[in-house]
Formats: C-alpha cells, structure tokens, sequence
C-alpha cells in the first residue's frame, strides 16, 4: 500500500475519517522497518489527543457469544445513548499458515454497516495468546479519531485476559449457563482479574438456568475479597436476542467507572498500564533487535536445523545465538 505524508495521516485521524484511521492502523501493525519511522511519528502527533474513551476488555467461554453481545451492545450505546464505539476486535491467527479468520464483521453485521461504529480485526499472530501486538497502539489511534469507547474482544484463551485487563479500564467476563462445571472451571486468576460477569443467552428455556448461574457466580465472587478502589464485580444476565439486560450491563459499567474516577484510581490504573506499555515496547524492541543481527540471523537457520535433529540441545543453541548478539 502507497504511505500518505505525515500531515494527511495526523488530518485525517483527528477528522475522523475512518478510511485514513484504518490505513494508520496499518501502518502501525506494520513489520516494514520502512514503516517504523512513521509509525512513531504518527503516534507522537497523536498521543495528546488520547485516552478519553471508556476502555471495555470482553473475553468469554466458548460459545459465549462475544460476538453478537458486542453489536448488540454496540448498537445500544449507538441508538439509546448518542455514542459512537470501536471494536478491536483479534482474530485467531493460524499456526500454520499465519493467517487470521478475521470474521468478526459478518459476526457484527449491525456494526459493520453502522456510521458512528468503527471495526477493526487484527491477526493476534501467537502474540501473548490472543491479544495483537500492537493493540495498545490502535486503541490510541482510535481515540484520536474521537471514539468515545473502545471494545477489546478477545479469542479468550491462554494469557490474552491478563493482556486485556493490563489495557482497559473494565474487564468483562461472559460465560454460559448450563455449561457443565461452571465454578470448578473458573481459573482463580481470570476471577480476581475481572469488574463484572455476565450470563450471556438468558431468554427462552434458558433464562431460568441463567438465573440459578448467575446466582451460584455471585455466591461464588462473594468469597473473594473487594478489590483495592471497593468494587465488587457484579453477575448480570442478558439476551443478545432480545436486548434484555444489555441496558443494566452498561449501567454496571458506568458505575464501574463513576467509582474509579472519583477515588482516583482510574489515573493510577491508566499509569501503570503506561509502564507496561513501555516495558512491552523494550520487549518488542530487543526482540527485533535480536532478530535482525546480521551474526544472528547467519547462524540462526543451522541451530535450528541442529536443535530439530537432536545434535544440539535448545539451551546450547540459544546461549550460543545470545552470545553471538552480545559480541555484534
């Protein structure tokens, strides 16, 4: 794709114009070393103008829905509430061929066709187990653009709800009633990590096993303790279906954000994720770094080779690759 000048970039993202903010996000996401520079300058123009959105990380058992809540809930805060929402929304990639399924917006058919919506899938890429690489970058850009919220959806596996909860002000857990275990499948970490919870499909024969979940989950958060600023996740139902219940899910979330707010612990959250930003960005950085060492990357294809067949054990192939990098 043809770069724009700097200036078209930075006019077009603060207009809002969703065509010049998607090609930007590209040039973020971008591996090119060429595209680098850009990257970073148009993050610098931009910064200023970031952060006052309302940060939303969804993630979900399978079959969950995330999906559909996300455009139902989208196009609630649209209609009701006069507000505009993007979704960043990471795709699964494949580990064998590196491609993602990116088929959120056929999942989002409402929001992908809405004026005061903007969706954007990502390939996570094996990054961090679902969450892309340079989410936190997008999520800038998308404030830029003035998107009052911003809806991280997540493929809910491995370390991708650490990532989210570490880049949003709200983490919201959606699970399924009837689903066999529910309690004694729940990870501790997932629990202490999340703001609220939410039985998604509660319409039907299924609304009254939503309910007897919903309660054994609220008993169940109960014996753990409050969190730090006094918030105790809430358990909702709702209906994709039918929208009962979308309502008092983002009522839970703005009195989440109420709370934060006026205590001040939405600034000293937003700080640290800051500097997890910044250590991420090292990490990333010394990574490529690595990678792109002439000495290492003459090296690396026959260590590979060696470690496959057996002849070289993985912890003498990669003391030998660090040592090398040291000495360039």
């Amino acid at each position: 794709m043809r770069r724009l000048p700097l200036e078209q970039y930075i006019e077009g993202v603060l207009g809002g114009d969703r065509v010049i903010l998607a090609q930007a996000i590209t040039v973020v996401e971008s591996d090119l070393p060429s595209d680098a520079e850009l990257a970073a300058r148009i993050l610098d123009r931009l910064l200023p103008y970031s952060g006052n959105s309302m940060r939303v990380g969804i993630t979900g058992v399978p079959g969950a829905g995330k999906s559909t809540f996300i455009d139902a809930l989208g196009m609630l805060l649209i209609n009701e509430y006069g507000e505009n929402l993007a979704v960043l929304s990471i795709d699964p990639s494949s580990p064998v061929s590196g491609g993602s399924i990116l088929g959120d917006k056929t999942r989002m058919e409402r929001l992908a066709a809405a004026e005061r919506a903007f969706i954007r899938p990502s390939p996570s890429r094996g990054h961090l187990g679902g969450v892309a690489r340079r989410t936190r970058e997008t999520m800038l850009l998308c404030e830029a653009a003035g998107y009052r919220n911003i809806f991280v959806e997540t493929v809910g596996v491995g370390q991708s709800e650490t990532a989210v909860r570490s880049m949003t002000d709200f983490f919201l857990l959606l699970m399924l009633a009837g689903a066999g275990d529910e309690l004694q499948g729940m990870k501790r970490g997932i629990i202490e990590m999340l703001d609220g919870m939410t039985i998604t499909k509660a319409d039907g024969d299924n609304k009254p096993k939503a309910e007897r979940a919903r309660a054994e989950y609220e008993y169940a958060l109960h014996l753990f303790p409050a969190s730090a600023d006094g918030w105790s996740p809430p358990v909702l139902t709702c209906s994709s279906v039918t929208g009962e219940g979308l309502a008092e899910v983002w009522r839970m979330i703005l009195d989440h954000r109420r709370l934060v707010e006026g205590k001040g612990f939405l600034a000293e959250r937003r700080s640290r994720q800051a500097l997890e930003w910044m250590n991420e960005l090292l990490l990333i950085g010394i990574e490529d770094s690595f990678r792109n060492d002439p000495k290492v990357a003459e090296r690396l294809p026959q260590l590979r080779e060696e470690v496959r067949r057996g002849s070289v054990t993985p912890f003498a192939a990669s003391r030998d690759l660090l040592r090398l990098y040291r000495i360039s």
